[in-house]
This record gives C-alpha cells, structure tokens and sequence, in this order.
C-alpha cells in the first residue's frame, strides 16, 4: 500500500495516522524507541499492512499478470494503482473530503515537525508541488510518480516505460481493488484489536 492507502486504513487516530507516514522512513526496532506508544503502533501497523497485503492471493495474482521486467517491479505499480482509485473513489471510503483530509495530514506532521524525518518532509515538500495527494486521482500524476520511483532507484530498470503496460494492467487492478482494500481494512480491525486486548486498553 502506498500513503494514501495507509492514512486511510490508519483511521482516525493521530497516532496511527502519523505512524502511518513515518513508516516508509524509520528503519528496524532501534528507531521505534524515539517515539510514542502511539506512534510506534503507527509504525508497526505500517508494515503489518504491508506484509499483509503482499501476501494477499489476489495481490500475488495481479503481480502474475505483470510480465517481466516489469514484474519484478510490481509492487511499486500495484501500490501507486491502488492509491490512483482511493484517490478517484474517495467518496465511497471516507466522509471527509480528500481535499480536507489532504489538509489534515498536512497540519499533523507540521504539529510534529520534531520527529519527521527529513526525507518525509521532502517527500511532503514535493507533494505540495505536486498537489498530492487529490492528484492520485489522474493517470499522468501516477506514471510521472512512477518514474520518479524507478529514476531514485539504484538499479537500471523499466520502469521509465511503465506507460507502455498501464492502459492494459490499471483495469485489472481495478477489479481487484474494492476487495482487496475490504480485506486488509478487517484485518488492520482484527489487529489492532489483539493490540488493544494486549494492552488492556
């Protein structure tokens, strides 16, 4: 899952939804101790999230509709394609329009300036450029997003040329995005539930 994706799923706790942002950009357990409790569930909910969804069936299966070499990279595509029809179904998910919820974010980690790490708040400074993230909702914010990501990576890879797959792999992913979104949404319910259960609160 990308950002929005994880913000959403985070709910309306500021906690997870801060721990939602953070956990592409804090690394291992050591980094955890300079947050919160809530935070740190924020965090690990992030990458339970992510485990979880890359080992949905229906997530594995549209990485098997992906020929190589875009494969290999698919779930960088297939994160960045869900994120494109949160963005375009918004409605259907919250009841806080995206722009607002955009907003919101925006104020919470400005709240938080002292914990961001700097490349969150480059990210943050090129999504102000970009008008992230109400701009997920069009394809060509989308394949230029996707040719950010393949131009930072280390390795030489296609996906400069993700156009040329897009028209052909976006309604596929289409398809499975409801439920796939529906699936991990109950289980993100199940977990925090055990969380809370463990905790006693």
């Amino acid at each position: 899952m990308n950002f929005l994706a994880h913000l959403l799923l985070a709910g309306d706790d500021e906690g997870l939804r801060l721990g939602a942002m953070l956990g592409d950009f804090v690394r291992g357990s050591r980094a955890l101790a300079r947050y919160d409790a809530p935070t740190r569930l924020g965090i690990r909910l992030h990458r339970h999230i992510d485990a979880t969804t890359d080992a949905l069936p229906a997530v594995t299966g549209l990485l098997e509709q992906l020929k190589p070499p875009f494969r290999r990279y698919g779930g960088i595509i297939i994160d960045l394609a869900f994120d494109h029809h949160l963005a375009r179904r918004w409605d259907e998910f919250s009841a806080v329009p995206l722009a607002a919820f955009d907003q919101g974010v925006r104020k919470m980690l400005a709240e938080h300036d002292a914990i961001v790490p700097e490349r969150l708040r480059g990210f943050m400074r090129y999504a102000d450029r970009r008008g992230l993230f109400e701009a997920y909702r069009e394809k060509s914010e989308i394949l230029y997003s996707l040719r950010g990501v393949g131009r930072r990576l280390s390795r030489a890879n296609p996906l400069h040329r993700v156009d040329e797959i897009w028209d052909d792999f976006e309604p596929v992913v289409a398809k499975s995005f409801a439920p796939v979104l529906g699936e991990i949404q109950s289980n993100v319910d199940g977990w925090l539930k055990s969380k809370s259960t463990m905790t006693g609160s």
